[in-house]
This record gives C-alpha cells, structure tokens and sequence, in this order.
C-alpha cells in the first residue's frame, strides 16, 4: 500500500474570484509548486483531478442547483431571481469564469481520493483544493459553491465505509457539513471554530442531532491550546466512534497571518493534527479550506503535504522553493515579511491554556 497521494489540477491556476475578493489569490497551485520545488512531490505522488459529472454532484446538490450553476458560468451573469434563489452572483459567491468547473474539479478531486482510500491502494490523500464546507444542497454560500466535503463523505460510505469521522479546524464553522448530517449515527462531525465569527453556528451546545461536536474557541487561540483540544477532545472523539475513514478539513486562516480571522495558530497545529489523524485514521483523506493569506496557505498546505507523505520539513527553503513564493502576489494586503518567504515552518506560537478552552473540551469529553 502506498503511503499517500496529493491531488491537484491545472484548472486553480490563474483561476481567481474577482480582483477585490478574497479568494483573488493563488492557493492551491502555491502549495502544489512549493512542495515541488522542495522535493516533496515527484510525479509519481501526484494525480490530476477529474471533473466530477452532474450526476454525481447530485449526491448532494439538486439538479435545479447544478444547472443554475452550469448555466452561470456559461452566460458569465445571473438574473436577480437566479441571484436571490441561488446564492450565486453575490459578493461573496461571485460569478467568474471557471465557477462551475473549478468546484466541479474540486469535488472531482475529493471523489478520487475516496476511491483511492478505500480501494486500499494509499493510505492518505490530499486534495488541495477541497474542503468547500459551507454550500447547502441548493444555494452557494461563504465562497463554496459545491460542498466537496459532504460529497466526499457520501462516496466514502457507498465504497463501504460504515463510519465516518469530519474533522474541521478551519477558522469558520462547517456549518453545511453539519446541516448536511443532521442526526446522522454513521458519520460524526467535529469542528473547532473561531466564536463569533461567520457563519455564526456551531455553538458549543449544537449537538447537530447528536453527530456534531462544536468548539468554538476565542480570539487569541493560541497552539498550546490546539494541542489540548486535539489530544483532549478531537483525537478521543475520533478514536471512540471507530471510523473507517476519516475526512480532516485543513483550513488555513486559523493561522495568524490571515486576515478573515483572529486566531493565533502557527501551521505546527496543521502539522500536528495530520500527522496524529494519520496514526489513528485506517483511512484519512485531507483537503485545503478557507485560507486568504497566499503565503502563510501555500507554506501550510504544502507542510501538511509532507506530513502525510512521511517526509521531513526543511529548517531553511530552497533557492527554488523561495522563488516560488516571492512570485506571489497579494493585491488587498501587499507584500509578506521576511520570515514567510524563507521557511516552511512557523515558530511556534505557545501560551496559556484557558479556562473556556478547558470547560468546553469537558463538556465535549463528557458526551463520548
């Protein structure tokens, strides 16, 4: 069996929301050429990522969605009846060139990697470009237009696995993941979140029909309590449900760089919980998220490449890996510093464990 595999496509380049959108950066070809430039992706370690068909998007999202989508993407405009009943053509869910091709790429990508998993050919996947977890079944939302996540999931039990675990530690909440499982005994979400940050679900006492385990976590939330929830609340979670995949949404603006929230996390968190998911998961698939910073994402998602794919990080980047990231550009936030253009690796970022953080780990701890 292979170790790991790391899904990727040509369709994210150059492929952006708007000039102004947060999503008008480089992401997921970022990570994929950093890892290459690294080392840490020979061709033998990478799939292209087939387009998934509507009728697979239909495991989930409505045919009436599907075609609103399609047909948007054709036309490059929506009607008002289509912006209000879709979602799409919105400042958030914009209409751009590739926006049904890329999610459907995406998703395509999430459905390979369960195959790959379950056929028991590789051991882990990682697929970049998924990890869209706020679209709803009929309606576009929180920059995700296709929910790769939930349609993931989905394949994952049609190939025959009984139980599935989502772990989320994207800066927001996915709430369309949990919308998606409501009360569901075969899979069980998991999702650490900043509080009071969009979408503004996922409390501590949302039980989503008793499959979901919500922590929101305050400003500030720092790596010494990420360790504490993961190896308190997140690992023993996982572990007591016996999964036989499980699904780790690796966003990235939980990282202090980024700009849509107000966490403190360094990517040794991302880190931390790949490389203890892979050691407990028979079956772990991963994928990007949310993540608006392009250096502090590309750095990440390609460390948690290596993680995976059992390879050691680099104290200091290559020639070729610090020209990959010096080509990045940022047009609503500038140029990075020093440290984000010269290592893979953050500093860490330690600090106190706080009694919030403790109290709701018990709580969670007391329903497993």
């Amino acid at each position: 069996m292979q170790r790991a595999l790391f899904i990727g496509s040509e369709i994210y380049r150059g492929s952006k929301y708007g000039t102004r959108h947060p999503l008008s950066i480089e992401r997921v070809p970022a990570a994929t050429d950093l890892a290459a430039a690294l080392g840490l992706l020979p061709r033998s370690l990478y799939r292209t990522s087939p387009r998934a068909k509507p009728e697979a998007l239909a495991a989930f999202h409505t045919p009436d969605y599907i075609a609103a989508l399609q047909a948007a993407e054709a036309e490059g405009a929506v009607s008002d009846e289509t912006r209000a009943r879709y979602g799409l053509g919105t400042l958030s869910n914009p209409v751009f060139p590739e926006m049904y091709r890329r999610p459907a790429t995406a998703v395509g990508g999430g459905l390979l990697a369960a195959e790959m998993v379950m056929s028991g050919a590789v051991r882990a996947v990682h697929n970049a470009g998924g990890g869209t977890h706020h679209a709803l079944a009929g309606q576009a939302a929180g920059f995700c237009f296709l929910n790769e996540p939930v349609l993931t999931i989905l394949h994952l039990r049609r190939l025959g696995a009984r139980r599935v675990v989502y772990v989320d530690i994207d800066a927001h909440h996915g709430d369309g993941v949990e919308l998606a499982f409501h009360g569901s005994e075969d899979v069980r979400v998991i999702s650490v979140h900043e509080d009071r940050r969009w979408p503004f679900t996922g409390a501590l006492e949302d039980e989503g029909g008793g499959a979901a385990f919500n922590l929101p976590v305050p400003r500030g939330f720092n790596d010494s309590e990420f360790a504490y929830v993961l190896n308190e609340m997140i690992l023993p979670a996982v572990a007591a449900f016996r999964p036989d995949a499980v699904f780790l949404q690796c966003g990235a603006d939980a990282l202090t760089e980024d700009p849509l929230s107000r966490l403190e996390l360094s990517n040794n968190s991302h880190f931390r919980a790949a490389r203890a998911l892979f050691d407990l998961a028979p079956r772990l698939v991963t994928s990007g998220g949310g993540g608006y910073n392009p250096w502090s994402v590309a750095r990440c998602w390609a460390g948690v490449w290596a993680m995976l794919s059992g390879q050691e990080l680099p104290d200091e980047l290559t020639p070729e890996a610090r020209a990959v990231l010096a080509g990045l550009t940022w047009s609503r936030k500038g140029r990075p510093g020093p440290v984000l253009l010269s290592t893979l690796r953050d500093a860490p970022r330690e600090g106190p464990i706080r009694a919030e953080i403790r109290a709701g780990v018990a709580r969670l701890r007391a329903r497993l």
